[in-house]
């Protein structure tokens, strides 16, 4: 194997794999994509230069989380997740945040439409929410235990950390090394990391994939009217990606 494919960087597995496509997003679909699990040889734009207000910046209006602080922390978390690089936005630019707070929100975050009664044990990787908490619950103690292990480990906020630093924590978070109450660790970052996939590659109406960016990045097309003028062609068609919003009735 070659230097240059021992160097796949976290975006790489998400172009290469297959996985990450706006169809395929679900809970635990992938493995880590930061952490132990993959090099760090790819270079991502200093934190400290994406790292703005951006409820303060943005149009898109914040429902669940009402403290700055905690809205921010959730930001960083998914940009290390899904970094800026050259092959395109990441989860901050593309409104990633906005997507997890309007999710939270709503029924996602109140579990609405899941059976919510005990009994609660850990349960296996393939059989899904067993917490007792809500997910608006989940994300609410899982972003005060992010802030938490940064005041303990580095004495700063997690926003106010390097790269570096943070990744260790969301490793520490993805081996399930963080004491939580009412769920582990690794399933809040499984959590994490699928509603940072979603909220990059769903329709822009759910607040992320600004501009389709997401799509454009994989030539995703998107909800279009028809194929017709193009299904019999036998290139690959690289189609201008349409959101719902755009659809005429």
């Amino acid at each position: 194997m070659s230097e240059k494919e021992k160097n796949i960087s976290r975006r790489d597995f998400l172009k290469t794999s297959g996985i990450a496509t706006g169809t395929l997003i679900g809970g635990g679909l992938i493995g880590g994509i930061i952490g132990y699990g993959m090099p760090k040889t790819t270079k991502v734009p200093d934190k400290k230069t994406e790292k703005t207000n951006h409820n303060l910046t943005s149009p898109k209006g914040r429902m669940f989380f009402t403290k700055d602080r905690d809205f921010n922390i959730l930001s960083q978390a998914t940009e290390r997740i899904f970094p800026k690089d050259d092959t395109g936005p990441g989860a901050i630019e593309l409104g990633v945040p906005y997507f997890i707070d309007n999710q939270l929100a709503g029924n996602y975050g109140s579990n609405a439409r899941e059976y919510m009664q005990g009994p609660f044990f850990v349960g296996a990787p393939t059989q899904g929410y067993q917490s007792s908490q809500t997910r608006a619950d989940a994300y609410t103690q899982g972003v005060s235990m992010l802030e938490k292990e940064a005041q303990s480990r580095y004495k700063k906020s997690f926003v106010d950390l390097e790269g570096e630093q943070m990744d260790a924590i969301l490793t520490s978070f993805e081996k399930g090394e963080v004491k939580m109450n009412g769920l582990t660790s690794d399933f809040f970052f499984r959590m994490l990391r699928a509603a940072t996939l979603q909220g990059a590659y769903a329709d822009p109406i759910y607040s992320g994939n600004n501009n389709m960016d997401g799509w454009r990045m994989k030539n995703f097309p998107g909800n279009q009217m028809s194929y017709l003028n193009v299904i019999d062609s036998k290139e690959f068609q690289k189609i201008d990606p349409q959101s719902l919003a755009n659809m005429k009735h």
